[in-house]
């Protein structure tokens, strides 16, 4: 069998997302509203299919929300420049450090990033 590899992916957001939600602004007060607003996951899918996931409204066989509030509202388009080099990751653990480590750079970058 062969063994699960992971992906992180970003997705580009309307800057919309900024001005409408409190909780996005408040944990991006580095942001001066020059670069754009991201969003950064970690999939056992394609980022593609992930994507496509978030923008459907995807749900779960137990019927939970596969989607992000923040993506499936505000998303435009993946931005593979900022995450091909770093693909794939062999374990979920990996994954999920990738994901904060790179949320966090990009922030440090001064983009206006949420991830959980």
């Amino acid at each position: 069998m062969a063994k699960r590899e992971y992906q992180i992916y970003v997705v580009e957001l309307n800057k919309r997302v900024y001005t409408d939600n409190w909780r996005f602004r408040a944990a991006n007060p580095q942001f001066n509203g020059v670069l754009e607003c991201l969003y950064v996951g970690m999939t056992s899918k394609s980022p593609k299919e992930r994507f496509e996931q978030h923008k459907t409204g995807a749900k779960s066989k137990k019927g939970h929300d596969l989607s992000s509030y923040y993506v499936k509202k505000y998303g435009s388009y993946l931005r593979p420049s900022l995450y091909n080099h770093i693909n794939p990751l062999t374990s979920r653990e990996e994954a999920l450090k990738m994901e904060k480590a790179l949320a966090l750079e990009l922030r440090r970058k001064r983009y206006a990033v949420w991830f959980n």
